[in-house]
């Protein structure tokens, strides 16, 4: 391991945002010995309340990047829409080991594709669509169902239209060409089961990769992530070589989030990645050896990376602003019935937003047990979720 630029604790780590996964890093970090300053525009953003300090300023001005450097030893980010050139800038002023040229490739879907495709990684067949009747062509070809995408600012499900027949396809690209980007279209991957791998590699190089985690989406929005996932132990290791081959390739340094498609006959097509910690990997939390935000603050700081063994089988659910209220009268109701060794142990995270809005995240339950069936048992029966269909 290489001391050169080993950032050791009792240092201080910038996060450009201050949003929730901001928070779990400094919060994660202030146990390791780090101090935190964050820019967000947000006043009281998530990670600013546990922060030693936040910036308030939008996250494209130069001026407070330029104090967020000035009072950082390194500097990270928390999500990948951070100004790109704010990136560069800080790269070239300040010591930022993700640097601006994975940001760059993951904001857009198409470069994000051909960097995937350069690693050797399978993604689903795509084709830029730069006007409706390539549009009609691709979407001949591909068949339908099949998706279009804009090629930067899709989360969630936003940005994104699944084609059905023909008649959309004028009205399908009116409305995605109004985000004033490139359209891509995907063809349709009639998966089994949605996954990802959380991967992370310091400058040195060093990489380790999470467990597998099955991902299971309500309206677009992550609702479960099971792990251990229900796959082969093949698909599993396959799963996480892929994912180690794209960190190794694109020079990662953090994490990156790679989520992929398991189709019936066991084949894996990689849907899109995420260069920081990732939903999908707040199980890690508490059911493996090292939490994901230990790892990427380890990861960014070039310390030794650390064992992502599981300890037990979990089940992380997010929680919205309509589940809070009933989620924690449940939770209530269950510590006064007193338990002695509840089969399944809820450790509950939530993330100090002021506004409960219909499904934003405010947070996330992580359910601990000896099997996963036992956890989805109790989401089922907790009936906060809607969970018909999804087992």
């Amino acid at each position: 391991m290489s001391a050169t630029n080993r950032i050791l604790p009792g240092s201080t780590i910038g996060i450009l945002g201050g949003g929730q996964l901001g928070r779990m890093l400094a919060l994660q970090g202030r146990a390791m010995g780090y101090r935190f300053v964050t820019l967000d525009p947000t006043p009281d953003a998530p990670c600013g309340q546990v922060a030693d300090e936040q910036l308030v300023a939008p996250y494209d001005s130069v001026e407070e990047a330029r104090k967020l450097a000035t009072q950082s030893d390194v500097i990270t980010y928390e999500f990948e829409n951070v100004d790109a050139d704010v990136a560069a800038l800080l790269e070239r002023e300040s010591y930022v080991p993700q640097g601006s040229k994975l940001l760059f490739t993951t904001q857009h879907r198409l470069r994000e594709k051909r960097a995937i495709e350069a690693a050797d990684v399978k993604v689903a067949p795509y084709r830029e669509i730069p006007t409706a009747e390539a549009l009609r062509e691709a979407s001949a070809a591909f068949g339908f169902p099949c998706v279009l995408k804009t090629a930067t600012g899709g989360y969630d499900g936003k940005g994104q239209w699944v084609l059905r027949s023909d008649s959309e396809i004028d009205e399908a690209f009116a409305t995605l060409s109004k985000a004033g980007t490139e359209l891509v279209l995907e063809q349709f991957i009639h998966f089994e089961r949605e996954i990802s791998v959380i991967a992370a590699r310091n400058p040195d190089g060093d990489i380790r990769t999470f467990p597998v985690s099955e991902n299971v989406h309500v309206n677009n929005i992550l609702h479960l992530s099971i792990v251990p996932a229900r796959i082969t132990q093949d698909i599993a290791q396959e799963a996480e070589r892929m994912a180690a081959q794209i960190a190794k390739q694109l020079e990662v340094v953090g994490l990156v989030a790679v989520e992929m498609f398991v189709t019936p006959d066991g084949q894996l097509y990689v849907n899109e990645l995420a260069p920081r910690p990732h939903n999908s990997g707040h199980y890690t939390m508490e059911a493996c050896h090292t939490s994901q935000f230990e790892q990427h603050l380890r990861a960014i700081c070039n310390l030794p990376l650390a064992s992502t063994a599981l300890l037990t089988s979990v089940v992380m659910v997010n929680v919205l602003g309509q589940h809070v209220e009933p989620l924690l009268a449940m939770l209530a109701a269950e510590e006064a019935a007193g338990e002695q060794q509840p089969r399944v142990v809820p450790k509950l995270h939530l993330y100090g937003k002021q506004e409960s809005k219909h499904n934003r995240k405010m947070g996330h339950i992580n359910l601990l047990a000896e099997s996963v069936e036992e956890a989805l048992d109790w989401v089922d029966a907790a009936g906060i979720w809607q969970t018909e269909g999804i087992r």
